[in-house]
């Protein structure tokens, strides 16, 4: 084996003279430990990409082993936390001297949570798929938490259309009775020819982004899906009874949405927030009468912030 080997990135001139935004891996693999606030430290199977610019113009390349290296040992050794990417950003940086100003890392994986159901209080598991990226440029860190909540939306025109239609159904069934008893109506409501037609709904997606200061005790994660979700009532479900589900028809039935109403609450919703300083969020309604989707998409609308 030669003593010596050849580093090419170090001693070869680039070919092309010319800066680079961003150099770096993507789709790398490790288990991570994630601070979220209010949960204990738990671990996650994830995705990452690491990258740094590149400011000299001729120089061939980045070292990309020593990002690697970086990443294995917050895995091995760490904790994903706010301190943590702000470690890893500045290790970025100072691993490449006079080569880079400039680092950015993005990690995403699914966060489980344990979801209690409506009424019978039965538990399961929901994952949720979450992304958490960090940018360090001339000592100043930027935070982004992403997550996407599922949850079930009920459209008011077809509730208005399905209603309309029960109440013909009832003057066809009591025409030319000046009189009808209670008990006959009652009775007539719980056969499927006094609910004749029933609203369509969906499986939704809430995707939502907001950029955060240095979080301390933890990203904000659970707090900010506690909040999607009561904001919207009408969250899926994991394990459940039948008395679960047919709360969950009324929650439906009392939560009528098009998507700009759904969007229009997560709006309202985040604007309240000072931790948030800013967001983004797209919700998506996956249409049951069409072959499309219906689609909200909005932000805060600061100067230099996120953009519809």
């Amino acid at each position: 084996m030669p003593s010596i080997m050849p580093d090419i990135a170090n001693h070869a001139s680039a070919q092309t003279e010319g800066t680079l935004d961003w150099v770096g891996m993507d789709n790398i693999e490790l288990p991570l430990m994630v601070e979220v606030r209010g949960e204990p430290a738990r671990q996650v199977s994830a995705h990452v990409g690491a990258f740094v610019n590149l400011t000299k113009p001729k120089a061939k390349g980045i070292h990309m082993s020593r990002l690697y290296l970086l990443l294995d040992t917050l895995s091995t050794e760490g904790t994903l936390c706010g301190e943590g990417m702000m470690k890893l950003l500045d290790d970025f940086i100072t691993s490449h001297d006079e080569l880079s100003d400039h680092a950015k890392v993005a990690f995403s994986f699914d966060y489980h949570l344990r979801r209690k159901s409506l009424i019978s209080g039965k538990q399961g598991w929901k994952a949720y798929p979450v992304t958490l990226t960090g940018e360090l440029k001339q000592g100043e860190l930027f935070i982004e938490m992403g997550v996407k909540v599922p949850y079930s939306s009920t459209c008011p025109c077809s509730a208005a259309l399905a209603r309309q239609l029960i109440q013909d159904a009832f003057e066809t069934k009591f025409e030319g009775k000046e009189t009808v008893a209670a008990a006959d109506i009652h009775a007539w409501l719980g056969t499927t020819e006094g609910v004749v037609a029933t609203p369509h709904s969906q499986r939704s997606i809430a995707d939502v982004k907001i950029k955060l200061a240095s979080p301390a005790n933890g990203f904000p994660l659970k707090q900010l899906i506690d909040q999607i979700e009561d904001a919207l009532q009408t969250p899926v479900q994991a394990a459940v009874k039948r008395v679960d589900e047919q709360e969950f028809a009324r929650l439906n039935g009392q939560n009528l949405m098009f998507c700009e109403d759904a969007a229009r609450r997560l709006k309202h919703l985040l604007n309240q927030q000072e931790e948030y300083k800013d967001f983004w969020l797209r919700v998506n309604h996956y249409e049951s009468l069409h072959a499309h989707d219906a689609v909200s998409v909005t932000s805060k609308g600061i100067r230099g912030g996120y953009s519809a």
